[in-house]
């Protein structure tokens, strides 16, 4: 696995065969097709039927039978999986999910689909950060605090961990100078500096606290930060660079993940199964999943999408988006597939939060701000409720929730709220 595309033949729209990097595929299809991003890298995950138990008889099959050669995320003990690390394997066994990263030739993954029903196979998504929409006025305003009543919880997030897989974070931002930020890139060939800005954005939501003016715009103002890179500078990423930075999370004790990003999803499609996999990893590991519903609709003209990939998955929040007035935001996705609801609503319209200097801030809408919004209030959860489970945490979540007068299939149960009770 030299490279992200791993030399794979990718098909392009015009089903020109080529060979090309990741990042220099996503830049050229996109520039050619505004209106459709590609969606698949190339790549392929094996999803092994008996889980983790079916990890021996891969590694034994894909080296015998396909001729791949195969690293194992074993190799990465004491350090995050980093794909540059691997040299020239084939296959990537991810052993604590039951399932495998195959770079091989079109023959090599004939031979895999050909294998029988001890496997299935699904091409490799390609991530983005969800499609930015700009506030109708560039102004500092936090409803968002207020609105989902943080800004009088007694709760802080102290002692949590919230993990933002994202475009990484901007170190020398002097907000978080005295915060305890741990960063790690999952991108080959960048580092986690933020040089987008989404990623810094959805930190200052979930996690900040004060602008320079003194107003807040963080919810869980005293977490701990775990900047996970896993979208490129550019926006985008492989799906594997997800499920790493997932991984890299619950391995180091957070307990809330948050992402605001996704893949579109179409009617009728089902989730993920190596996303699943994943979540159900970070679960047994102590870790709230939590993802943006995505922003391909456009409510005005009676054009709803599904919600996007991962959110979809079973065990992963899918985030909704509200406005200040808490009418569901105009590009805010809706549970239209079956299994793929909405779980909570957050703050999602005129976000002001944190951005790479020397800008500062800056105020954007999206699921994107809503999700870590909710993300934060689920770190006061967890700081209120040390000993919970995943489970008890949503579960509380879920009934904190303030209901709103629109369906559940476009705010599942409500606006996301924090914890409040009087200081004894």
């Amino acid at each position: 696995m030299k490279k992200p595309i791993l030399g794979k033949q990718t098909f392009l729209p015009d089903n020109t065969e080529r060979v090309l990097s990741f990042e220099k595929f996503v830049k050229e299809v996109y520039d050619k097709n505004k209106d459709e991003k590609p969606l698949y890298t190339g790549r392929y995950f094996v999803i092994f039927r008996d889980g983790i138990s079916g990890s021996p008889r891969a590694m034994s099959f894909f080296k015998s039978e396909c001729g791949l050669s195969v690293a194992n995320t074993r190799e990465f003990v004491s350090t995050p999986i980093d794909e540059t690390q691997i040299g020239d394997a084939d296959a990537l066994i991810y052993e604590d999910l039951g399932i495998a990263l195959v770079g091989g030739n079109e023959e090599q993954i004939r031979i895999l689909e050909n294998a029988g029903a001890g496997y299935i196979i699904e091409p490799e998504k390609i991530v983005y950060v969800p499609d930015e929409m700009p506030a109708v006025l560039n102004v500092p305003s936090t409803w968002g605090i207020d609105a989902t009543q943080a800004m009088v919880s007694r709760y802080t997030g102290q002692g949590i961990k919230i993990a933002v897989l994202d475009t990484g974070f901007d170190a020398t931002h002097p907000d978080f100078a005295s915060r305890n930020v741990v960063t790690n890139s999952f991108v080959p060939d960048e580092t986690a500096e933020d040089m987008h800005g989404h990623g810094t954005h959805c930190i200052g939501s979930a996690a900040g606290n004060l602008d320079v003016n003194g107003m807040r715009y963080g919810v869980a103002t005293n977490a701990s930060i775990y900047a996970g890179k896993v979208l490129s500078n550019e926006g985008s990423g492989a799906q594997a660079w997800i499920l790493n930075g997932i991984t890299w999370a619950a391995d180091n004790g957070c307990q809330v993940i948050s992402m605001s990003l996704g893949s579109r999803v179409f009617p009728g499609q089902s989730y993920d199964v190596a996303y699943e996999r994943a979540a159900q990893y970070a679960n047994s590991k102590g870790a709230v999943v939590i993802a943006a519903a995505g922003n391909e609709s456009r409510r005005s003209q009676n054009q709803f999408s599904p919600v996007g990939s991962p959110a979809d998955c079973p065990s992963i929040l899918a985030v909704a988006a509200v406005d200040s007035n808490l009418n569901v935001a105009e590009f805010s996705n809706r549970g239209i597939n079956p299994g793929g609801e909405v779980d909570i609503a957050g703050p999602g319209v005129e976000i002001y939060s944190s951005w790479p200097m020397p800008m500062q801030y800056r105020t954007i809408s999206g699921t994107s701000m809503a999700t870590p919004h909710v993300a934060g209030l689920t770190a006061l959860l967890w700081e209120k409720y040390p000993n919970g489970t995943p489970h008890q945490i949503m579960s509380e979540l879920r009934k904190l929730a303030k209901r709103l007068p629109v369906s559940n299939m476009d705010v599942g149960v409500g606006l996301s709220q924090a914890p409040v009770e009087q200081i004894v």
